[in-house]
């Protein structure tokens, strides 16, 4: 295989991890949380936990190569000393998603999973975690795109 084919494809799975992590807090923040509201209070709360199950199972997998294959990319580019800042706020904001990602899963989500009556209070307070994980994640994607030279 070629190394600018091994590249792009540690960029392209890069993206893919954003593209999921990102797009899926926006799905689950602005779309399914609002028209969870149709359904029962028992309907609801059983949609709304197997939904979030499933993400935050993806999420444990999609965080760390998204992390790693960052890494990796700057480490081929020259290491961390030659990145250009958009680069450095990339990979700040990036930590910080990650982490907020660990304290809702750990915190919030765990309390509604072992939950006999999860509140809705604490759906609510997951959702404004994810909100901000997703509000991080524009940002750095517009760090990203300020970064990228165009000729």
């Amino acid at each position: 295989m070629s190394h600018s084919i091994l590249w792009s494809l540690v960029l392209a799975l890069h993206l893919i991890c954003i593209v999921v992590w990102i797009g899926g807090g926006a799905y689950a923040a602005i779309i399914l949380r609002p028209s969870l509201n149709l359904l029962d209070t028992t309907q609801r709360n059983s949609v709304h936990l197997q939904t979030l199950n499933r993400f935050f199972k993806m999420l444990t997998h999609v965080v760390p190569t998204a992390l790693i294959t960052g890494w990796l990319m700057i480490i081929h580019e020259g290491g961390f000393a030659a990145a250009p800042w958009t680069t450095n706020v990339m990979q700040g904001l990036g930590l910080i998603m990650a982490l907020l990602f660990v304290r809702v899963m750990m915190g919030p989500y765990q309390k509604v999973r072992r939950a006999i009556r999860p509140q809705p209070a604490t759906f609510d307070s997951i959702r404004k975690q994810v909100l901000v994980i997703v509000a991080l994640g524009v940002l750095t994607i517009l760090a990203a795109s300020m970064g990228h030279p165009f000729a």
